[in-house]
Protein backbone atom coordinates (compact mmCIF):
# COMPACT_ATOMS: atom_id res chain seq x y z
CA UNK A 1 0.00 0.00 0.00
CA UNK A 2 1.81 3.31 -0.98
CA UNK A 3 0.52 5.71 1.66
CA UNK A 4 2.11 9.11 2.46
CA UNK A 5 4.91 7.57 4.07
CA UNK A 6 6.65 5.76 1.20
CA UNK A 7 7.93 8.21 -0.73
CA UNK A 8 10.22 8.34 2.44
CA UNK A 9 10.58 4.74 2.37
CA UNK A 10 11.36 4.10 -0.98
CA UNK A 11 14.30 6.59 -0.70
CA UNK A 12 15.72 5.29 1.83
CA UNK A 13 15.66 1.54 0.21
CA UNK A 14 16.56 2.30 -3.54
CA UNK A 15 18.61 5.72 -2.48
CA UNK A 16 20.65 6.74 0.22
CA UNK A 17 17.79 8.23 1.96
CA UNK A 18 16.17 11.68 0.85
CA UNK A 19 17.29 15.03 0.51
CA UNK A 20 14.79 18.01 1.51
CA UNK A 21 12.22 17.73 -1.00
CA UNK A 22 12.58 15.23 -2.32
CA UNK A 23 9.82 12.84 -0.78
CA UNK A 24 7.69 15.61 -2.22
CA UNK A 25 8.86 15.59 -5.52
CA UNK A 26 8.72 11.67 -5.97
CA UNK A 27 4.63 12.08 -4.98
CA UNK A 28 4.21 14.53 -7.09
CA UNK A 29 5.76 13.06 -10.13
CA UNK A 30 4.85 9.59 -9.63
CA UNK A 31 7.45 6.76 -7.90
CA UNK A 32 7.23 4.82 -11.51
CA UNK A 33 8.50 7.60 -13.37
CA UNK A 34 11.37 8.13 -11.07
CA UNK A 35 12.55 4.79 -10.79
CA UNK A 36 12.47 4.17 -14.26
CA UNK A 37 14.41 7.28 -14.86
CA UNK A 38 17.03 5.90 -11.64
CA UNK A 39 17.31 2.65 -14.08
CA UNK A 40 18.38 4.39 -17.04
CA UNK A 41 20.83 6.67 -16.20
CA UNK A 42 22.28 8.12 -19.39
CA UNK A 43 25.88 6.61 -19.05
CA UNK A 44 28.31 5.27 -17.15
CA UNK A 45 29.49 8.77 -16.22
CA UNK A 46 29.08 10.67 -12.55
CA UNK A 47 26.55 13.77 -12.87
CA UNK A 48 27.43 17.18 -12.70
CA UNK A 49 27.10 17.38 -8.86
CA UNK A 50 29.14 13.89 -7.97
CA UNK A 51 31.40 15.22 -10.17
CA UNK A 52 31.94 18.81 -8.78
CA UNK A 53 32.29 16.80 -5.28
CA UNK A 54 34.24 14.49 -6.48
CA UNK A 55 37.01 17.29 -8.09
CA UNK A 56 37.00 19.09 -4.74
CA UNK A 57 37.61 16.21 -2.60
CA UNK A 58 40.74 16.10 -1.16
CA UNK A 59 42.77 13.58 0.90
CA UNK A 60 45.86 13.92 3.07
CA UNK A 61 48.92 11.22 2.67
CA UNK A 62 51.62 11.83 5.36
CA UNK A 63 54.87 9.20 5.61
CA UNK A 64 58.27 9.16 7.04
CA UNK A 65 61.14 8.97 4.86
CA UNK A 66 62.72 5.65 3.77
CA UNK A 67 65.49 4.56 1.92
CA UNK A 68 64.35 4.96 -1.43
CA UNK A 69 61.87 7.76 -0.90
CA UNK A 70 61.42 11.42 0.63
CA UNK A 71 58.96 12.04 3.76
CA UNK A 72 55.79 13.39 2.10
CA UNK A 73 52.86 15.17 3.81
CA UNK A 74 50.38 16.26 1.52
CA UNK A 75 46.54 16.69 0.12
CA UNK A 76 45.92 15.07 -2.96
CA UNK A 77 42.62 14.49 -5.24
CA UNK A 78 40.74 11.41 -6.22
CA UNK A 79 43.67 11.52 -9.05
CA UNK A 80 43.40 7.45 -9.42
CA UNK A 81 40.09 7.20 -10.61
CA UNK A 82 39.90 7.64 -14.24
CA UNK A 83 43.31 5.93 -14.58
CA UNK A 84 43.72 2.84 -16.62
CA UNK A 85 44.53 -0.49 -14.47
CA UNK A 86 48.38 -0.18 -16.50
CA UNK A 87 49.18 3.10 -14.63
CA UNK A 88 48.77 1.98 -11.13
CA UNK A 89 50.01 -1.55 -11.59
CA UNK A 90 53.56 -0.10 -10.56
CA UNK A 91 51.90 -0.15 -6.77
CA UNK A 92 51.46 -3.87 -6.58
CA UNK A 93 55.04 -4.87 -7.46
CA UNK A 94 56.72 -4.99 -3.95
CA UNK A 95 60.29 -4.67 -5.54
CA UNK A 96 59.30 -0.99 -6.61
CA UNK A 97 59.97 1.74 -3.44
CA UNK A 98 56.82 2.97 -2.64
CA UNK A 99 56.11 3.93 0.78
CA UNK A 100 52.97 1.89 2.40
CA UNK A 101 50.35 4.70 2.19
CA UNK A 102 51.40 5.05 -1.48
CA UNK A 103 50.12 1.23 -2.12
CA UNK A 104 46.92 2.01 -0.40
CA UNK A 105 46.00 5.59 -1.57
CA UNK A 106 43.75 4.13 -4.52
CA UNK A 107 41.50 2.14 -2.12
CA UNK A 108 41.36 5.09 0.19
CA UNK A 109 40.20 7.59 -3.09
CA UNK A 110 37.50 4.53 -4.04
CA UNK A 111 36.45 4.89 -0.64
CA UNK A 112 36.30 8.44 -0.82
CA UNK A 113 34.29 8.37 -4.02
CA UNK A 114 31.57 6.13 -2.99
CA UNK A 115 30.93 8.40 -0.06
CA UNK A 116 30.57 11.18 -2.17
CA UNK A 117 28.72 9.30 -4.71
CA UNK A 118 26.28 8.25 -2.10
CA UNK A 119 25.52 11.66 -0.99
CA UNK A 120 26.03 13.33 -4.09
CA UNK A 121 25.16 11.55 -7.22
CA UNK A 122 21.61 12.00 -9.15
CA UNK A 123 21.97 8.16 -9.79
CA UNK A 124 21.20 6.92 -6.30
CA UNK A 125 20.05 3.38 -7.04
CA UNK A 126 23.07 2.87 -8.96
CA UNK A 127 25.33 3.75 -6.19
CA UNK A 128 22.87 1.44 -4.28
CA UNK A 129 23.48 -1.33 -6.46
CA UNK A 130 27.05 -0.56 -7.21
CA UNK A 131 27.80 -1.45 -3.00
CA UNK A 132 25.42 -4.07 -2.95
CA UNK A 133 27.68 -5.47 -6.28
CA UNK A 134 30.69 -4.45 -4.22
CA UNK A 135 29.54 -6.86 -1.09
CA UNK A 136 28.44 -9.84 -3.24
CA UNK A 137 31.86 -9.38 -5.44
CA UNK A 138 34.03 -8.94 -2.32
CA UNK A 139 37.61 -8.36 -2.64
CA UNK A 140 39.95 -7.48 0.10
CA UNK A 141 42.27 -4.20 -1.22
CA UNK A 142 44.56 -4.63 1.85
CA UNK A 143 46.59 -6.26 -0.70
CA UNK A 144 48.40 -4.09 -2.50
CA UNK A 145 47.49 -5.56 -5.95
CA UNK A 146 44.04 -5.38 -5.24
CA UNK A 147 43.93 -1.92 -3.90
CA UNK A 148 45.94 -1.17 -7.26
CA UNK A 149 43.55 -2.50 -9.23
CA UNK A 150 40.16 -1.22 -7.65
CA UNK A 151 39.47 2.10 -9.17
CA UNK A 152 39.36 -0.34 -12.43
CA UNK A 153 37.26 -2.72 -10.60
CA UNK A 154 35.33 -0.09 -9.27
CA UNK A 155 34.37 1.98 -13.06
CA UNK A 156 34.76 -0.89 -15.40
CA UNK A 157 33.09 -3.24 -13.33
CA UNK A 158 31.06 -3.12 -11.02
CA UNK A 159 29.08 0.35 -11.42
CA UNK A 160 29.35 -0.63 -15.64
CA UNK A 161 27.89 -3.66 -14.85
CA UNK A 162 25.40 -2.70 -11.90
CA UNK A 163 22.57 -2.46 -13.90
CA UNK A 164 23.26 -4.73 -16.77
CA UNK A 165 23.58 -8.51 -17.48
CA UNK A 166 24.40 -11.04 -15.00
CA UNK A 167 26.07 -13.36 -16.87
CA UNK A 168 28.30 -10.46 -19.17
CA UNK A 169 28.76 -8.88 -15.12
CA UNK A 170 30.02 -12.52 -13.96
CA UNK A 171 32.46 -12.68 -17.02
CA UNK A 172 33.92 -9.31 -16.42
CA UNK A 173 34.49 -10.57 -12.67
CA UNK A 174 36.10 -13.59 -13.30
CA UNK A 175 38.07 -11.76 -15.93
CA UNK A 176 39.59 -8.98 -13.24
CA UNK A 177 42.52 -8.42 -11.65
CA UNK A 178 41.21 -7.71 -8.37
CA UNK A 179 39.42 -10.66 -8.37
CA UNK A 180 42.12 -12.93 -9.74
CA UNK A 181 43.99 -11.43 -7.18
CA UNK A 182 42.11 -12.06 -4.46
CA UNK A 183 41.26 -15.69 -4.91
CA UNK A 184 44.54 -16.27 -6.65
CA UNK A 185 43.29 -17.42 -9.79
CA UNK A 186 46.48 -15.58 -11.54
CA UNK A 187 48.88 -18.30 -10.55
CA UNK A 188 46.36 -21.38 -11.17
CA UNK A 189 48.05 -23.55 -13.42
CA UNK A 190 47.26 -27.04 -15.33
CA UNK A 191 48.37 -29.98 -13.12
CA UNK A 192 47.86 -27.51 -9.94
CA UNK A 193 44.45 -25.76 -10.57
CA UNK A 194 44.28 -23.49 -7.45
CA UNK A 195 40.21 -23.82 -6.48
CA UNK A 196 39.70 -20.85 -4.77
CA UNK A 197 38.06 -18.63 -7.42
CA UNK A 198 36.13 -21.82 -8.40
CA UNK A 199 34.75 -22.69 -5.00
CA UNK A 200 33.33 -18.91 -4.60
CA UNK A 201 32.35 -19.06 -8.05
CA UNK A 202 29.46 -21.48 -6.96
CA UNK A 203 29.39 -20.67 -3.26
CA UNK A 204 29.06 -16.97 -3.29
CA UNK A 205 28.69 -15.52 -6.70
CA UNK A 206 25.99 -17.87 -8.42
CA UNK A 207 24.47 -21.18 -7.04
CA UNK A 208 25.17 -20.05 -3.29
CA UNK A 209 25.60 -22.55 -0.40
CA UNK A 210 22.17 -23.90 -0.23
CA UNK A 211 22.79 -25.72 -3.70
CA UNK A 212 26.33 -26.92 -1.90
CA UNK A 213 25.39 -30.87 -2.16
CA UNK A 214 28.70 -32.68 -0.99
CA UNK A 215 27.25 -33.79 2.70
CA UNK A 216 24.46 -35.92 1.03
CA UNK A 217 26.53 -36.94 -2.63
CA UNK A 218 29.95 -37.36 -3.54
CA UNK A 219 29.75 -38.38 -7.08
CA UNK A 220 28.48 -36.28 -10.01
CA UNK A 221 25.41 -39.18 -11.03
CA UNK A 222 24.09 -39.07 -7.49
CA UNK A 223 23.06 -35.35 -7.67
CA UNK A 224 19.43 -35.31 -8.16
CA UNK A 225 19.04 -34.57 -12.16
CA UNK A 226 22.20 -34.68 -13.34
CA UNK A 227 21.74 -37.67 -15.26
CA UNK A 228 19.21 -35.77 -16.95
CA UNK A 229 21.66 -32.59 -17.39
CA UNK A 230 20.26 -30.73 -14.78
CA UNK A 231 21.64 -31.27 -11.45
CA UNK A 232 19.91 -30.19 -8.64
CA UNK A 233 23.18 -28.59 -6.65
CA UNK A 234 26.87 -28.64 -7.17
CA UNK A 235 29.45 -30.86 -4.89
CA UNK A 236 33.25 -30.63 -4.57
CA UNK A 237 34.00 -32.25 -8.18
CA UNK A 238 32.06 -29.87 -9.75
CA UNK A 239 34.65 -27.44 -8.10
CA UNK A 240 37.75 -29.22 -8.76
CA UNK A 241 36.43 -29.42 -12.46
CA UNK A 242 35.60 -25.94 -12.87
CA UNK A 243 38.85 -25.03 -11.09
CA UNK A 244 40.54 -26.69 -14.10
CA UNK A 245 38.54 -25.06 -16.66
CA UNK A 246 39.94 -21.62 -15.58
CA UNK A 247 43.68 -22.34 -15.30
CA UNK A 248 45.42 -19.33 -17.83
CA UNK A 249 42.85 -17.22 -17.16
CA UNK A 250 45.38 -14.61 -15.79
CA UNK A 251 46.92 -11.34 -14.92
CA UNK A 252 49.65 -9.47 -16.62
CA UNK A 253 52.19 -9.08 -14.22
CA UNK A 254 55.40 -9.75 -15.45
CA UNK A 255 55.74 -13.46 -14.54
CA UNK A 256 57.48 -15.76 -16.52
CA UNK A 257 56.68 -17.88 -19.27
CA UNK A 258 59.39 -19.95 -19.88
CA UNK A 259 62.78 -19.44 -21.28
CA UNK A 260 63.37 -15.46 -21.19
CA UNK A 261 59.52 -14.83 -22.08
CA UNK A 262 58.01 -12.34 -19.36
CA UNK A 263 53.97 -11.22 -19.46
CA UNK A 264 54.08 -7.43 -19.52
CA UNK A 265 53.81 -5.88 -16.46
CA UNK A 266 50.10 -4.28 -16.80
CA UNK A 267 47.58 -5.51 -14.77
CA UNK A 268 45.32 -6.13 -17.71
CA UNK A 269 44.06 -9.61 -18.43
CA UNK A 270 45.68 -12.38 -20.51
CA UNK A 271 44.64 -15.73 -21.09
CA UNK A 272 47.81 -17.92 -21.41
CA UNK A 273 47.52 -21.23 -23.47
CA UNK A 274 50.31 -22.87 -22.48
CA UNK A 275 48.84 -22.79 -18.59
CA UNK A 276 45.40 -24.39 -19.01
CA UNK A 277 44.47 -27.89 -18.48
CA UNK A 278 43.55 -28.89 -22.05
CA UNK A 279 41.80 -31.92 -21.32
CA UNK A 280 38.36 -33.35 -20.72
CA UNK A 281 36.24 -32.18 -17.71
CA UNK A 282 33.06 -32.11 -16.46
CA UNK A 283 31.11 -29.41 -14.92
CA UNK A 284 27.36 -29.98 -13.51
CA UNK A 285 26.91 -32.82 -15.33
CA UNK A 286 27.76 -31.21 -18.93
CA UNK A 287 31.11 -33.22 -20.67
CA UNK A 288 33.73 -30.74 -21.92
CA UNK A 289 36.09 -31.82 -24.96
CA UNK A 290 39.27 -31.57 -24.47
CA UNK A 291 41.59 -29.05 -26.47
CA UNK A 292 38.91 -26.38 -26.79
CA UNK A 293 38.91 -22.77 -28.21
CA UNK A 294 40.79 -20.40 -26.00
CA UNK A 295 38.71 -19.37 -23.08
CA UNK A 296 36.13 -21.57 -23.86
CA UNK A 297 36.11 -23.87 -20.97
CA UNK A 298 36.25 -21.22 -18.74
CA UNK A 299 33.38 -19.40 -20.31
CA UNK A 300 31.20 -22.33 -20.48
CA UNK A 301 31.58 -22.92 -16.59
CA UNK A 302 30.30 -19.53 -17.09
CA UNK A 303 27.33 -19.92 -18.90
CA UNK A 304 26.13 -23.10 -16.82
CA UNK A 305 26.98 -21.26 -13.43
CA UNK A 306 24.88 -18.21 -14.79
CA UNK A 307 21.74 -19.99 -16.14
CA UNK A 308 21.05 -22.43 -13.22
CA UNK A 309 17.62 -22.55 -11.42
CA UNK A 310 19.56 -22.33 -7.98
CA UNK A 311 21.79 -18.70 -8.77
CA UNK A 312 18.40 -16.97 -9.89
CA UNK A 313 17.08 -18.12 -6.45
CA UNK A 314 20.40 -17.15 -4.77
CA UNK A 315 20.74 -13.82 -6.31
CA UNK A 316 17.35 -12.90 -5.90
CA UNK A 317 16.94 -13.62 -2.38
CA UNK A 318 20.01 -11.32 -2.23
CA UNK A 319 18.41 -8.75 -3.90
CA UNK A 320 15.22 -9.20 -1.75
CA UNK A 321 17.01 -8.76 1.34
CA UNK A 322 19.16 -6.03 0.43
CA UNK A 323 15.98 -3.98 -0.77
CA UNK A 324 13.27 -5.18 1.45
CA UNK A 325 13.18 -7.12 4.51
CA UNK A 326 16.13 -9.22 6.39
CA UNK A 327 13.82 -12.21 5.94
CA UNK A 328 11.90 -12.15 3.02
CA UNK A 329 8.74 -13.40 1.71
CA UNK A 330 9.47 -16.84 0.05
CA UNK A 331 6.76 -15.98 -2.92
CA UNK A 332 8.47 -12.81 -3.81
CA UNK A 333 12.00 -14.60 -3.90
CA UNK A 334 10.65 -17.31 -6.46
CA UNK A 335 8.69 -14.51 -8.07
CA UNK A 336 11.26 -12.52 -8.63
CA UNK A 337 13.56 -15.21 -9.71
CA UNK A 338 11.25 -16.09 -12.27
CA UNK A 339 11.67 -12.56 -13.60
CA UNK A 340 15.55 -12.95 -13.82
CA UNK A 341 15.07 -16.11 -15.65
CA UNK A 342 12.92 -14.90 -18.27
CA UNK A 343 15.27 -11.64 -18.57
CA UNK A 344 18.42 -13.48 -18.62
CA UNK A 345 19.63 -12.65 -21.72
CA UNK A 346 18.51 -9.15 -21.71
CA UNK A 347 21.27 -6.79 -21.43
CA UNK A 348 19.31 -4.51 -18.61
CA UNK A 349 18.42 -7.86 -16.94
CA UNK A 350 19.30 -6.58 -13.54
CA UNK A 351 17.32 -3.42 -14.20
CA UNK A 352 14.06 -5.14 -14.74
CA UNK A 353 14.72 -7.57 -11.76
CA UNK A 354 15.31 -4.68 -9.44
CA UNK A 355 12.29 -2.40 -10.90
CA UNK A 356 10.08 -6.10 -10.48
CA UNK A 357 10.92 -5.98 -6.81
CA UNK A 358 10.31 -2.24 -6.53
CA UNK A 359 7.04 -2.38 -7.89
CA UNK A 360 6.04 -5.30 -5.74
CA UNK A 361 3.31 -4.94 -3.44
CA UNK A 362 5.50 -6.27 -0.87
CA UNK A 363 7.89 -3.73 -1.19
CA UNK A 364 5.32 -0.93 -0.43
CA UNK A 365 3.75 -3.44 2.69
CA UNK A 366 6.80 -4.35 4.29
CA UNK A 367 8.06 -1.59 7.08
CA UNK A 368 10.59 -1.53 9.50
CA UNK A 369 12.95 -4.59 7.98
CA UNK A 370 16.18 -3.37 7.67
CA UNK A 371 19.05 -1.51 9.64
CA UNK A 372 21.30 0.93 7.86
CA UNK A 373 24.99 0.12 7.71
CA UNK A 374 27.21 2.71 8.73
CA UNK A 375 27.67 3.79 4.80
CA UNK A 376 23.97 4.36 4.52
CA UNK A 377 23.46 5.40 8.04
CA UNK A 378 26.22 8.21 6.96
CA UNK A 379 25.06 9.34 3.43
CA UNK A 380 21.17 9.47 4.84
CA UNK A 381 21.97 11.63 7.40
CA UNK A 382 24.46 13.70 5.52
CA UNK A 383 21.45 13.92 2.69
CA UNK A 384 18.51 14.69 4.71
CA UNK A 385 20.49 17.63 7.09
CA UNK A 386 21.67 19.31 4.10
CA UNK A 387 25.57 18.75 4.52
CA UNK A 388 27.59 19.10 1.88
CA UNK A 389 29.32 16.41 2.66
CA UNK A 390 33.03 15.87 1.15
CA UNK A 391 35.40 12.60 2.37
CA UNK A 392 37.78 13.34 4.30
CA UNK A 393 40.90 11.07 6.23
CA UNK A 394 38.89 11.63 9.28
CA UNK A 395 35.69 10.46 8.57
CA UNK A 396 37.07 7.20 6.56
CA UNK A 397 38.82 5.83 9.76
CA UNK A 398 35.72 6.41 11.91
CA UNK A 399 33.90 4.91 9.04
CA UNK A 400 36.12 2.05 8.84
CA UNK A 401 36.21 1.37 12.47
CA UNK A 402 32.28 0.95 12.47
CA UNK A 403 32.54 -2.84 11.27
CA UNK A 404 32.11 -1.80 7.85
CA UNK A 405 35.46 -1.10 6.72
CA UNK A 406 34.79 -0.42 2.36
CA UNK A 407 36.74 -2.51 0.27
CA UNK A 408 38.66 -3.91 3.45
CA UNK A 409 36.44 -7.11 4.59
CA UNK A 410 39.51 -9.99 4.26
CA UNK A 411 36.35 -12.62 3.71
CA UNK A 412 34.97 -13.35 0.66
CA UNK A 413 31.43 -13.04 1.92
CA UNK A 414 31.84 -9.32 2.38
CA UNK A 415 29.91 -7.78 5.03
CA UNK A 416 26.55 -9.44 6.69
CA UNK A 417 22.89 -7.74 5.72
CA UNK A 418 21.37 -8.48 8.22
CA UNK A 419 20.21 -6.61 11.50
CA UNK A 420 21.93 -8.42 14.06
CA UNK A 421 25.21 -7.83 12.60
CA UNK A 422 24.90 -4.34 13.41
CA UNK A 423 22.61 -3.74 16.36
CA UNK A 424 25.42 -5.14 18.97
CA UNK A 425 26.05 -2.83 22.01
CA UNK A 426 29.73 -1.85 20.32
CA UNK A 427 28.21 -0.88 17.02
CA UNK A 428 25.49 1.05 18.38
CA UNK A 429 28.22 3.34 19.93
CA UNK A 430 30.13 3.29 16.73
CA UNK A 431 26.84 4.12 14.78
CA UNK A 432 26.05 7.22 17.46
CA UNK A 433 30.12 8.38 17.45
CA UNK A 434 29.24 8.02 13.44
CA UNK A 435 26.49 10.65 13.77
CA UNK A 436 27.54 12.90 16.53
CA UNK A 437 30.83 13.55 14.68
CA UNK A 438 28.93 14.16 11.17
CA UNK A 439 27.08 16.74 12.91
CA UNK A 440 29.97 18.43 14.94
CA UNK A 441 32.13 18.37 12.02
CA UNK A 442 34.48 16.82 13.76
CA UNK A 443 36.10 15.24 10.56
CA UNK A 444 36.22 18.36 8.52
CA UNK A 445 33.66 16.54 6.41
CA UNK A 446 31.19 19.57 6.24
CA UNK A 447 29.28 21.35 8.01
CA UNK A 448 25.74 21.36 9.36
CA UNK A 449 23.85 24.24 8.97
CA UNK A 450 20.92 24.95 11.00
CA UNK A 451 20.11 28.08 9.12
CA UNK A 452 18.75 25.23 6.54
CA UNK A 453 15.86 24.77 8.73
CA UNK A 454 15.54 27.42 11.47
CA UNK A 455 14.92 30.82 9.61
CA UNK A 456 15.03 32.31 13.19
CA UNK A 457 15.09 31.39 17.52
CA UNK A 458 12.95 28.60 18.32
CA UNK A 459 12.71 26.43 21.21
CA UNK A 460 13.75 23.30 22.11
CA UNK A 461 10.66 21.02 21.79
CA UNK A 462 10.32 23.29 18.55
CA UNK A 463 14.12 22.26 17.53
CA UNK A 464 13.62 18.73 18.47
CA UNK A 465 10.21 18.55 16.85
CA UNK A 466 11.65 19.78 13.83
CA UNK A 467 14.51 17.89 13.32
CA UNK A 468 12.29 15.22 13.61
CA UNK A 469 10.44 16.04 11.00
CA UNK A 470 13.37 17.07 8.64
CA UNK A 471 15.08 13.37 9.90
CA UNK A 472 12.35 10.93 9.98
CA UNK A 473 9.76 12.17 7.46
CA UNK A 474 7.05 11.94 9.79
CA UNK A 475 5.52 13.63 12.78
CA UNK A 476 7.64 13.94 16.29
CA UNK A 477 7.24 10.81 18.50
CA UNK A 478 6.57 12.55 21.91
CA UNK A 479 9.05 9.31 23.94
CA UNK A 480 11.93 10.78 21.37
CA UNK A 481 11.30 14.07 22.03
CA UNK A 482 11.37 13.89 25.65
CA UNK A 483 14.43 11.03 26.08
CA UNK A 484 16.17 14.10 24.26
CA UNK A 485 15.29 17.07 25.83
CA UNK A 486 16.09 15.02 29.58
CA UNK A 487 19.03 13.93 27.73
CA UNK A 488 20.12 17.46 26.76
CA UNK A 489 18.87 18.65 30.11
CA UNK A 490 16.57 21.11 28.19
CA UNK A 491 13.67 23.16 29.69
CA UNK A 492 11.41 22.79 26.33
CA UNK A 493 10.93 26.49 26.25
CA UNK A 494 14.54 27.35 26.43
CA UNK A 495 15.51 29.75 23.39
CA UNK A 496 18.08 28.63 20.69
CA UNK A 497 19.15 31.02 18.31
CA UNK A 498 20.63 29.92 15.02
CA UNK A 499 24.12 31.44 14.12
CA UNK A 500 24.79 32.07 17.85
CA UNK A 501 27.60 29.47 19.45
CA UNK A 502 25.21 27.89 21.79
CA UNK A 503 22.70 27.56 19.60
CA UNK A 504 24.13 26.29 17.33
CA UNK A 505 25.88 23.66 19.35
CA UNK A 506 22.74 22.74 20.81
CA UNK A 507 20.95 22.63 17.68
CA UNK A 508 23.69 20.57 15.77
CA UNK A 509 22.97 17.83 19.02
CA UNK A 510 19.87 18.21 18.87
CA UNK A 511 19.73 16.69 15.21
CA UNK A 512 21.85 14.24 16.03
CA UNK A 513 20.22 12.45 18.87
CA UNK A 514 17.10 12.23 16.38
CA UNK A 515 19.40 10.96 13.88
CA UNK A 516 20.14 8.21 16.20
CA UNK A 517 16.55 7.37 17.19
CA UNK A 518 14.90 4.11 15.60
CA UNK A 519 12.92 5.52 13.16
CA UNK A 520 15.68 7.27 11.30
CA UNK A 521 18.27 4.19 11.47
CA UNK A 522 15.40 1.60 9.85
CA UNK A 523 14.65 1.54 6.05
Amino acid sequence: MRDAAFPALALNRLAFGPRPGDAEALRRDGFERWLDEQLSPHDDHDDDGARAALDACRLRIKYDAGESWAAVEETRPLASLGKPIDALWPLSDGKRPFAGPERQFPRLEVTAATLIRAVHSRWQLRAVMADFWHNHFNVFAGEQAVSASLPAYDRDVIRRHALGNFREFLEAVGQSAAMLVYLNNRSSRAGSANENYARELFELHTLGRDAYLNALYNKWREVPGATAGRPSGYIDQDVYEAARAFTGWTVEDGAGLGGEQRLPATGRFAYVEGWHDQYQKRVLAEEFDPFQAPLADGRRVLDLAADHPATALHLCRKLCVRLLADDPPERLVRAVAAVWTENRRKPDQIARVVRFIALSPEFAEIRAAKVKRPLELVASFARAAAIDLTATNGLIGELDGSGQKLFGCPAPTGHPDRMEAWLGAAAMRRRWSLILGLAENRWGSGALDNAVLFSGPVTAREAVEGWQRALHGAEPEEGTSRAILAGMALDPAARLVPGSRDGDAKLRRIAAYAAMAPRFNER
